[in-house]
């Protein structure tokens, strides 16, 4: 076979990605282009693009989407907005690619591979970390964190099947009392033209409903949301679920629909209705939005909160993985 490894661009990769994410499995969704060139354009100062393609007898069969600093190359990302990171390459040609990657890597300089947010299931984990070693390097794969989805039912009424009973129960007291509240509403909203407004509401209520939250939302990380929702309304791939009572907005959830799954990526509620549970019963009315439209897969993403475990959320190992070149 002939192998060919050649440098891209986030403009190169941006505009071929409706070719190649035919040729591969493209995943997982925050290592779509227009994730990576939003991270890059808010937060890749002090990094140098290392982007390379990796094509089999003139047929792509990978990409790496890498950052390179002091000789050290990681994903374009970064832990604390991309929950899950990795390459993408084609179903079948896991080896070929890698091979060809870690040719290339230290002809470049690099040193290092410091790869983190990987799922068990990622490339990385089933097949770079074993030939990496195979070719004898030092590779080091430790734990990093834990994520939790849930495999979604046919029905709503199915859901209450796949939690404890008493939780089941819990839920729909919950829901009951939301409702008793007033008229309540749960609209989602995934137009571009809907975006500006709906980030509005949807940022003030993640503010006001931790002071970590607030903290960790400084314009630098402001103007990457709004960058994010509006390219990923363009995509078709964002839903912003407001939950209203009276036609007040008391909580909000940001979602992404990728591939059959919804990715709850973060949310807000007003503190003001804590006792109605209200920004538990956003995500529990974002839960029943994506069964009633036939989606599959619930991802509760990064971190172990305990309401995640309470609607049914099963963990999921997320590593970091470290290669001397």
């Amino acid at each position: 076979m002939d192998y060919e490894t050649t440098p891209l661009d986030l403009d190169m990769l941006r505009s071929r990605w409706p070719e190649l994410r035919r040729r591969m499995r493209w995943e997982p969704l925050f290592m779509l282009p227009a994730w990576l060139d939003a991270w890059w354009c808010e937060f890749g100062e002090g990094s140098q693009s290392h982007i390379l393609e990796v094509k089999e007898d003139g047929d792509a069969i990978g990409i790496a989407p890498l950052r390179v600093r002091d000789g050290t190359a990681s994903l374009i990302g970064s832990a604390d907005v991309c929950d899950y990171m990795d390459f993408v390459a084609a179903p079948g040609k896991e080896t070929s690619f890698f091979n060809a990657i870690l040719d290339s890597l230290p002809q470049g300089g690099i040193t290092e591979l410091q790869l983190d947010s990987l799922r068990h299931d990622s490339t990385v984990m089933t097949h770079l970390a074993d030939i990496a070693s195979r070719r004898g390097l030092a590779v080091t794969c430790e734990p990093q964190n834990v994520s939790l989805d849930i495999e979604l039912p046919a029905t709503w009424d199915g859901y209450f099947l796949i939690p404890s009973a008493k939780q089941g129960r819990e839920v729909r007291r919950k829901l009951r009392r939301l409702h008793e509240a007033g008229d309540v509403r749960f609209n989602s909203f995934e137009r571009p033209e809907d975006v500006p407004s709906t980030m509005d509401v949807f940022l003030k209520l993640l503010r006001e409903s931790r002071e970590d939250k607030a903290t960790f939302m400084n314009a630098g990380m402001e103007s990457f949301f709004r960058s994010i929702a509006r390219r990923m309304a363009a995509a078709g791939y964002l839903r912003l679920g407001i939950l209203q009572i009276d036609s007040e907005p008391v909580a909000a959830v940001m979602c992404f629909d990728y591939n059959e799954s919804v990715y709850l990526y973060n949310s807000g509620y007003d503190i003001r209705y804590r006792d109605l549970s209200a920004g538990l019963m956003s995500k529990v009315l974002s839960l029943k939005d994506s069964i009633e439209r036939g989606k599959r897969r619930y991802d509760f993403l990064k971190g172990a909160e305990d309401y995640k475990y309470r609607l049914g959320g099963s963990e999921i190992p997320i590593y970091s993985c470290r290669i001397i070149l």
